[in-house]
């Protein structure tokens, strides 16, 4: 699936290329022939066609994965590790630094939602698509976090921080950080 996908994305790309640097400039000087040639035809067929294609996969990938923006399910392991963002865990002693342990993610919500959240950014109020995206995210970056200190070993992880960046349009980065350590029993 993930080929299909490479491949409309690719027929787009070169679709809107051809179009844009070819095409058009090429219909400001022909502009009184009203023929479209067979390369601006086969230029735009892409251009929708990979749009269509690359939409298409993605929405069966979410089907086949279950209900699209849902979080992985929590890392599995033998021990819970404590989460905290401070520097100590009262009562125990922290015997040894295994080192940064991170879980990232990029999410993005559908257009129909963002659409929605420009209604709400317009008339005011919480937009709650974004609030939703963000809490998935942020799951998602500590189940991964987590389940790399539980490949350490590690009895918890402190000073956890998150750091988050737009990346395009109303897709968000989140990074979940902290330091894997062993406790005192």
């Amino acid at each position: 699936m993930k080929i299909i996908r490479h491949i409309g994305s690719l027929a787009f790309v070169l679709g809107l290329f051809v179009v844009m640097f070819v095409g058009i400039p090429w219909h400001v000087i022909v502009a009184d022939d009203p023929v479209v040639p067979w390369w601006l035809r086969i230029a735009v067929f892409c251009l929708l066609g990979g749009i269509l294609v690359v939409l298409l996969t993605v929405a069966l990938e979410q089907r086949k994965n279950g209900r699209a923006g849902q979080p992985p399910p929590p890392a599995e392991s033998d021990r819970a590790a404590i989460l905290s963002n401070s520097l100590t865990i009262p009562g125990r002693e922290i015997t040894d630094i295994l080192g940064l342990v991170q879980g990232h993610t990029v999410y993005a919500i559908w257009l129909g939602k963002d659409l929605s959240a420009l209604i709400r950014l317009i008339l005011g109020g919480e937009l709650t698509e974004y609030t939703e995206m963000m809490g998935r995210a942020r799951t998602t970056a500590i189940n991964r976090m987590v389940a790399q200190a539980a490949e350490m070993g590690a009895d918890a992880i402190i000073n956890i921080r998150y750091m988050t960046t737009s990346v395009v349009g109303s897709a968000a980065e989140l990074l979940a950080y902290g330091t894997a350590v062993k406790l005192s029993r």
